[in-house]
């Protein structure tokens, strides 16, 4: 039996690594979960939680999971990063590569990539860096949509159903549209019709968050951020959002995204600058226009040509290959002080998470 470990910082980590989890059980493995920086309250009876640091660095990992940007150097086993987004770029255009914004910090021994550009990217950073490897594997957390057989294209409903919106946001005070479009949810809500799903990032202003929480009512459902969002994506005819990622994830539906001032607009959005051309661009997407879609269909591809639903096993089929070909080239660089500032992160995480236990 091989033993792989999971490092979850954020609450979004969750469904990313549950699809690894169900794979790794599937091949008669076990894993277990590290959770420092959010809440262990996602936790299933049957998932098995480390609970100190300690225990993190004594469990038998042939191979630690990071879905983020960092990790404790000492966990056990190789360092493996999945990310947690298609595109990670926020900057620019949603086709930039991730790697053309990904600073190598030496952290981890092997990335599983998503877009063929990505990987060639990071392959080439790999034969620069010499200290990692690379392999093209697709993302787990969509495997569930993919093998689900869930029916992507228009959402049935009846006549006299309100369509429904799922609203997410970013976080990032820069391109949040969250304090913008408080205002016009709230009125599209309470006249009945239109209905909305809305979450909004973990790290959001808890103010702001509050906000829409209180919101809830019968034309508008607020979803935690710890909530595993993607069997609740096909619930919505329609996306509003900004730069997050999760516009992506909802477009493997086959389905329009609105956004308002999106920094990865293109012609795959249908993205406003006011908030009165909200509700307009929200009717116009219902009408599905073909050309707004059809360059959806072409970035999906292009962002994730996998379709699967065998991400997971990828990534592991991946790790596999790492064991066996033995260490990269070159070493690991010290990184003596960044691996300070990760300590001193890190005791911040474990506070964080053990103030979150009831």
């Amino acid at each position: 039996m091989r033993h792989y470990l999971f490092f979850v910082n954020q609450p979004y980590a969750y469904s990313i690594l549950r699809p690894l989890q169900a794979e790794i059980r599937r091949r008669g493995d076990e894993a277990a979960w590290f959770v420092a920086g959010c809440s262990t309250a996602p936790l299933q009876a049957d998932e098995h939680l480390l609970r100190t640091l300690e225990e993190a660095r004594a469990y038998p990992a042939v191979a630690t999971f990071v879905p983020g940007d960092w990790v404790p150097h000492f966990l056990p086993g190789i360092k493996v990063e999945v990310f947690h987004g298609l595109a990670r770029n926020k900057r620019g255009h949603a086709t930039e590569d991730a790697s053309d914004h990904y600073t190598i910090r030496g952290w981890f021994d092997l990335y599983c990539t998503h877009a063929s550009n990505d990987t060639q990217k990071f392959s080439a950073l790999a034969a620069e860096h010499g200290h990692f490897r690379v392999a093209r594997t697709g993302w787990p957390k969509l495997d569930p949509l993919f093998a689900s057989g869930t029916p992507a294209g228009q959402r049935l409903r009846a006549s006299d159903e309100p369509p429904v919106v799922f609203y997410a946001s970013t976080f990032s005070r820069a391109i949040t549209s969250a304090p913008a479009l408080e205002g016009v949810i709230a009125r599209l809500a309470d006249s009945g019709k239109w209905r909305f799903i809305v979450t909004l990032h973990p790290k959001m202003d808890p103010e702001i968050v509050q906000r829409y929480r209180e919101m809830s009512g019968p034309n508008l459902r607020f979803v935690e951020s710890n909530a595993d969002l993607l069997p609740i994506l096909p619930e919505a005819d329609v996306m509003l959002c900004d730069t997050s990622s999760i516009m992506f994830e909802f477009m493997f539906l086959d389905r329009p995204v609105v956004t308002y001032r999106s920094r990865m607009a293109g012609p795959w959005l249908l993205d406003v600058q006011e908030v009165d051309a909200v509700e307009p661009a929200l009717a116009q997407a219902l009408e599905r226009p073909p050309a707004l879609l059809e360059a959806a269909r072409a970035l999906c591809t292009e962002l994730h040509a996998f379709t699967d639903g065998h991400a997971s096993a990828r990534v592991l089929d991946a790790v596999d290959e790492a064991l066996a070909a033995g260490p990269p080239p070159k070493s690991k660089p010290l990184n003596l002080w960044r691996k300070l500032k990760m300590r001193r992160r890190l005791r911040k995480a474990l506070a964080a998470t053990a103030q979150s236990v009831p």
